[in-house]
């Protein structure tokens, strides 16, 4: 079984302004389940993790519920909200919330101490209480303060997405690794293997770009906190579903056991994420939400 703990869908004529890059063209429309599915069934993958594309709204939010309810392979949604609110967005109060399993703001668009501060601190006590994962999508130069806020806050389990955005089109494992390093000294910390094909030189890159960043997660992770995403579409700009996930395969193969690679594949995501597919990777009808 196969999990694919990060990918999107989106309607592009409702927001996302970030695609309006010239670069963005290729993924610059609207994708859903019906574009979804088929690269699923080819890849082999069971379930998978929606997370929000940077709308930044409760509007996706009942766009993704609505999505999670039709399509089976989807077992859990991460959702956009604001940590720095005093409250939670209303997603009690739309159809389908039952599948939230986290939430995730766009702090790579903020500025580099802003998991420091203590209204944003307060806000992601509230999502831990609520028995939702935080996501980190941060650049590197914000991997000291969400170690710092993860140290601050023992009992939020966060996931690093993308393992923090190592600029591996430059080269070179520092000063990302020591970064990386002191996030993953934290246990309520997992991290995914996803993102990094667009982080990599597009046109012209290669599995062994990537390989010292998969060794390095591993030694800093273990396989019981790494998780493997997709970050489809997105990666559509350097690769295609299928050959990002054989790549991340071939990458981990020769790194772990079986027992490992599953872990990897499917079981970190399900633990963090309190996904209920079953021992058989069939989803049960409960899903686990917030509490």
């Amino acid at each position: 079984m196969i999990v694919d703990a990060h990918h999107h869908l989106w309607n592009v004529d409702e927001g996302y302004d970030w695609l309006d890059a010239p670069e963005l063209a290729p993924i610059r429309r609207t994708f859903g389940p019906e574009d979804l599915r088929p690269e699923l069934a080819a890849a082999g993958v069971a379930h998978t993790v929606l997370v929000e594309g940077g709308r930044c709204d409760a509007g996706e939010a009942a766009l993704l519920f609505e999505h999670a309810a039709g399509t089976p392979e989807i077992a859990g949604v991460v959702a956009w909200d604001d940590p720095a609110a005093p409250v939670f967005s209303a997603y009690r109060d739309l159809a389908g919330a039952e599948c939230l399993v986290g939430l995730r703001a766009q702090v790579q668009a903020e500025d580099a101490g802003y998991l420091d501060r203590d209204d944003v601190r307060a806000g992601l006590r509230r999502i831990g209480a609520a028995g939702l994962v935080f996501d980190l999508v941060v650049r590197p130069d914000q991997l000291e303060s969400a170690a710092r806020a993860a140290a601050a806050l023992p009992d939020v389990r966060f996931v690093l997405d993308h393992l923090g955005k190592p600029r591996i089109r430059t080269g070179g494992l520092e000063p990302w690794r020591a970064a990386v390093a002191a996030l993953a000294a934290r246990p309520n910390v997992a991290a995914k293997l996803s993102g990094l094909v667009t982080e990599a030189d597009w046109e012209h890159w290669k599995p062994q770009d990537l390989q010292p960043y998969f060794e390095q997660s591993l030694e800093l992770f273990g396989p019981d906190r790494l998780m493997f995403g997709s970050d489809w579409p997105v990666c559509r700009l350097a690769a295609g579903y299928g050959r990002v996930l054989a790549v991340a395969t071939s990458l981990i193969e020769p790194l772990t056991t079986p027992a490992e690679r599953s872990r990897v594949f499917a079981g970190t995501a399900a633990e963090v994420y309190r996904l209920d597919i079953g021992d058989n990777g069939i989803q049960s009808p409960r899903r686990h939400g917030w509490h």
